[in-house]
């Protein structure tokens, strides 16, 4: 399959150069010299993929993306106020809309977050049952961010170190322990810089939402039809903020906090609060099954059992692969996804009664994903680190995190740990940008959040549906799965599918009843958009 996407009508220069202006600029440039030269750059790569569209065709192995899907490249520039300079090259899929030419809509774009993360798999969600109606309407669109997969990837490290198990997870880390995690932060930092060269400080989430809008104009469309999950929504709120006239339809699904004083520093303290809430939902929903997997009648007795394994893959990783380390990273994705929970306690019950397999099969490092996942931590770290300040004093990483894990011990230090390279990151930071749309100045948007999620904490959600004028809120009450639009939910999807195709959305907020706790004697996820995602990007954190 072979097809050309030509771009029509361009918003005048002026307009987009304007918008553009909220932008903050990077530490020391002058705020209108670089936004506008960075605005007009835009404009430029922008018409130049007009010009020259997508050629869509056969998808490379490596993308390993099932018929019809077909792939193609688009070009932006490495450096927005450098246009005629260093060029990269973004991957994008496509599935045509199936519905009739009456029914096309246009191309719907999708992030899955990360960052780091890749949408290249998304049209697979055109035969996903919940996908069906809105694949009719839509060319639905995946792509790899800047450094992401194969466009232009980053990479910080040597996959195979960065695979290396078993490994430690103290939730109490020793003075020992920590000069140990601060002098691989500073290894892994300098890695950054010296694989990425002077490249390194162009992976950001301004220039995420600027090849957003390039996108958007090598697919011939003068509207930008997007719905991006977790981290997505962060740029895709940029986005709306810098190109407020290029907006259609936007979706943000478990919305990222975007005032500027929690990007990303505070965002990630507040992700490990809400994950100790999550583990204790796991815990609950795991005691109430006792009878099936007999790890303890109450919360606490469920936690002293998890105790148990990790002191026992402490003294004796399982399989020799599966370390407290290992142990917490599984137990992770039960934070993330509920439909998890059987297949975690299950693993935890078994190794209690003397097998270990269960959880060697999901715990254990898969080398065949190691490269993928060291590419994915590489751009999540330079796009945070590069993104906003942090604190440079190990002392302040020492005081907060010390006082957090007092009351929020699951995830603290685990997270402290990946964000640390940021304390000794070398470049220009930038000063986050001010999201916010005034009245009348965006079409409706639509924003989804899980009441208890861990990732994205609820009060971003708030935060994001405060600052962009008009927008509507739809909360899926008491659960906390991260994406809740994967079709896990009916009345999710209703609301989904009246904006996306009717652009029909709640005056302001509205309410769904969660969706069903799972079946203990479930072994497999569901089959829907958020598992697509999960199974596709399982380093993915926001």
């Amino acid at each position: 399959m072979r097809a050309v996407a030509k771009y029509g009508a361009l918003t005048t220069l002026g307009s987009v150069v304007l918008s553009a202006l909220v932008a903050a600029p990077a530490d020391g440039a002058d705020a209108t010299g670089a936004t506008t030269s960075a605005a007009r750059g835009v404009v430029l790569a922008a018409q130049r993929a007009a010009t020259d569209g997508i050629t869509f065709g056969a998808c490379p192995k490596a993308e390993q993306l099932p018929d019809p899907i077909a792939c193609g490249t688009v070009e932006v520039p490495l450096d927005y106020t450098e246009p005629d300079g260093r060029t990269i090259s973004l991957t994008v899929s496509r599935v045509p809309a199936s519905g009739s030419p009456e029914q096309r809509q246009g191309a719907l774009v999708f992030n899955p977050g990360g960052p780091g993360a890749s949408g290249m798999y998304f049209p697979m969600a055109a035969e996903v049952p919940h996908w069906k109606r809105i694949a009719e309407a839509y060319d639905v669109i995946g792509y790899a961010p800047r450094g992401v997969g194969r466009s232009a990837p980053l990479s910080c490290g040597d996959p195979a170190d960065f695979g290396k198990a078993p490994t430690q997870s103290p939730f109490r880390p020793s003075e020992s322990y920590k000069r140990e995690r601060i002098a691989e932060a500073k290894a892994y930092a300098r890695g950054c810089a010296n694989a990425a060269g002077p490249a390194l400080p162009h992976y950001n989430s301004l220039n995420n939402a600027r090849d957003l809008d390039v996108l958007r104009a090598a697919l011939g469309e003068q509207k930008l039809t997007f719905m991006g999950a977790s981290y997505g929504t962060y740029f895709g709120a940029l986005y709306a903020t810098l190109f407020p006239s290029h907006v259609g339809r936007m979706v943000f699904d478990s919305a990222v906090n975007p005032d500027p004083e929690r990007i990303w520093y505070r965002n990630n303290l507040d992700q490990s609060v809400a994950f100790e809430r999550r583990w204790e939902d796991f815990r609950t929903w795991v005691a109430k099954h006792d009878a099936t997997y007999h790890l303890g009648t109450d919360a606490e007795a469920v936690r002293q059992s998890y105790e148990r394994v990790r002191a026992g893959v402490a003294h004796k990783p399982a399989g020799g692969k599966v370390g407290p380390g290992q142990l917490q990273a599984a137990m992770l994705g039960a934070g993330y996804y509920d439909d998890y929970w059987p297949t975690r306690a299950s693993a935890l019950s078994e190794y209690l009664k003397g097998n270990q397999k269960p959880l060697i099969d999901q715990a254990a490092p898969r080398p065949a994903a190691a490269a993928e996942s060291e590419n994915a931590t590489a751009v999540y770290t330079a796009v945070e680190c590069n993104d906003a300040p942090w604190p440079t004093d190990f002392a302040v990483w020492d005081r907060d995190n010390t006082a957090l894990a007092q009351r929020a011990p699951f995830e603290t230090w685990d997270n402290a740990w990946m964000n640390l390279p940021c304390a000794y990151w070398t470049g220009p930071r930038q000063r986050p940008t001010e999201v916010r749309a005034r009245p009348g100045q965006l079409p409706p948007t639509l924003i989804l959040a899980a009441e208890r999620d861990a990732a994205t904490p609820y009060e971003g959600a708030v935060e994001l549906h405060k600052r962009l004028a008009g927008s509507a809120l739809v909360t899926e009450r008491d659960a906390g799965t991260h994406g809740v639009s994967g079709g896990g939910n009916a009345c999710v999807t209703a609301y989904v599918e009246d904006y996306l195709l009717h652009g029909k959305a709640p005056v302001r907020r509205a309410d769904c009843a969660p969706h069903a706790e799972p079946d203990p004697a479930s072994a497999k996820p569901a089959d829907r958009l958020v598992d697509l995602r999960r199974r596709h990007n399982p380093g993915a954190r926001f």
